[in-house]
């Protein structure tokens, strides 16, 4: 299927209308399979377990707002999921670590979420393409938010007069 244009914003809803309805849809039964975590909490404890302790980094590399993360790591701190420490005294910058129980957490909500996805797999028609397909967009996701960050963060301009 050909992607439509981006600018012409009815064939794009025609087109990939369905894909973010089924994307929605299925959103939907991951967090239902996991009552003790939202999504966004979920994605939070993810990025944090995966060594990305920065508050700052989060908000970019989830696609969320800051108040939005704020909010998040506020509440999984609450509840003892993650630990922050202050790297400023004036606390501009924390860094988060996961904690033992937000291990556990995480552990929990991603097995059941697992199970879930197992189970919708096991009524698809080719589990192994839908896992291939999944796969591909993950890299996409990956290589757009490298892009993002190298238009954020250009390399600083050398001085080749000097020597």
């Amino acid at each position: 299927m050909p992607l439509p244009d981006p600018d012409d914003q009815e064939p794009v809803r025609h087109e990939l209308g369905p894909t973010v309805e089924t994307l929605s849809r299925l959103a939907r039964i991951l967090e239902r399979a996991s009552a003790e975590l939202s999504l966004s909490h979920y994605r939070v404890l993810a990025m944090v377990s995966s060594g990305d302790g920065r508050a700052s980094r989060l908000a970019g590399r989830l696609a969320l707002g800051k108040p939005a993360i704020s909010a998040a790591v506020e509440s999984l701190v609450s509840r003892g999921l993650l630990a922050r420490t202050d790297l400023d005294p004036d606390r501009r910058a924390t860094r988060l670590q996961i904690t033992a129980k937000g291990r556990e957490a995480l552990t929990s909500a991603e097995s059941l979420m697992c199970v879930a996805l197992g189970d919708l797999l096991r009524h698809a028609t080719n589990p192994q393409a839908i896992l291939a397909a999944v796969s591909d967009v993950s890299l996409a996701l990956d290589r757009r938010q490298t892009a993002r960050e190298s238009k954020a963060n250009p390399p600083a301009a050398v001085d080749h007069t000097r020597s």
